[in-house]
């Protein structure tokens, strides 16, 4: 018989859906000289908040 393992959530991520302003959106961020940029015009669905919407793309 194999031995039994144990998976605890509070470890690494829980399941569901959280919000990507939570973990990717970072209006405080300061470009460096070394960054490269790209720009994209993003219009979210009614309902659907900018951050969001453009952390979609």
């Amino acid at each position: 018989m194999s031995p039994q393992t144990e998976t605890k959530a509070s470890v690494g991520f829980k399941a569901g859906v959280k919000e990507y302003k939570l973990t990717y959106y970072t209006p405080e961020y300061e470009t460096k000289e070394t960054d490269i940029l790209a720009a994209f015009r993003v219009t979210p669905q009614p309902g659907v908040p900018p951050e969001e919407a453009g952390a979609a793309v």
